[in-house]
């Protein structure tokens, strides 16, 4: 048997480990994992890879974060820009709503007031003149008095002064509902100082049928500042002139001479 060579002396050599098999190398890693105890240095990519991942992660999720935020904001500021606008098309409508009922009822108190007022004139009364004038008659509202200034039981002119509860102090001047003249005078010699008022321009003249008889009606300024309208015709050999001294009452004149009656 030959000698077998010796190995070197090593003085550090621990006698324990003299002979010992030699390690057995690592099993290869996985892919992308760290080999552990390995003996040699980490490198950079595998010492700082998962913090740079996280810092993506943290990035990526703010992003998101802020953009959901954006769309969020966006979607309420746009909810109260269309409630805003709701609303204020709701109390436009409301205050429409709330004008035109008011106007109804409004509309409604001053027509059952009118109605009333119509009511309360019904039934209507009948005017009576002196039968040698003809006879004059024509319906008025109850709730207007007469006052007979001249009642021409003697001849001359006949007087007569309608108007609304009682009639006013009379005179050329004083304004009633309706005034009623029978002049002991012909027509033309009556009339003659309207003619200068239409001349004038103050008043304007037109025709209408009064108690079958076709009669002068002068609108406008009327002699002694008043402003109305009359209505005059020939009866017998005398003349009537039915006048209003308010625009006022103009129509109540109207419905006067529809109802005017006489004996010629």
């Amino acid at each position: 048997m030959e000698n077998q060579p010796l190995p070197p002396n090593n003085p550090n050599a621990s006698p324990s480990v003299v002979g010992a098999a030699a390690p057995e190398p690592f099993a290869p890693s996985a892919p992308g994992s760290v080999p552990l105890n390995t003996g040699a240095p980490l490198s950079s990519a595998h010492m700082y890879a998962p913090t740079t991942n996280k810092k993506h992660y943290t990035v990526i999720l703010t992003i998101l974060l802020i953009l959901v935020s954006a769309v969020a904001i966006l979607f309420v500021w746009l909810y109260i820009q269309k409630y805003s606008e709701w609303q204020t098309a709701r109390n436009d409508v409301d205050t429409q709503i709330d004008a035109a009922v008011a106007m109804a009822r409004a509309e409604t108190t001053t027509k059952m007031e009118e109605e009333f007022a119509e009511r309360e004139k019904y039934p209507y009364r009948n005017f009576a003149g002196p039968a040698d004038y003809g006879s004059l008659g024509f319906e008025y509202p109850q709730t207007w008095s007469v006052y007979v200034a001249k009642d021409a039981i003697n001849g001359g002119d006949y007087e007569a002064y309608l108007n609304p509860v009682e009639v006013l102090p009379v005179s050329h001047s004083t304004i009633n509902a309706l005034r009623v003249t029978i002049k002991d005078a012909a027509f033309e010699t009556t009339l003659r100082q309207y003619e200068n008022l239409v001349k004038n321009g103050r008043v304007t003249l037109s025709t209408r049928n009064v108690g079958g008889t076709l009669a002068n009606l002068y609108i406008g300024d009327l002699p002694n500042g008043i402003r109305g309208a009359m209505a005059a015709f020939k009866l017998r050999d005398k003349t009537v002139m039915i006048q209003t001294d308010a625009e006022l009452f103009i129509d109540e004149f109207y419905k006067i001479l529809d109802t005017v009656t006489f004996v010629n």
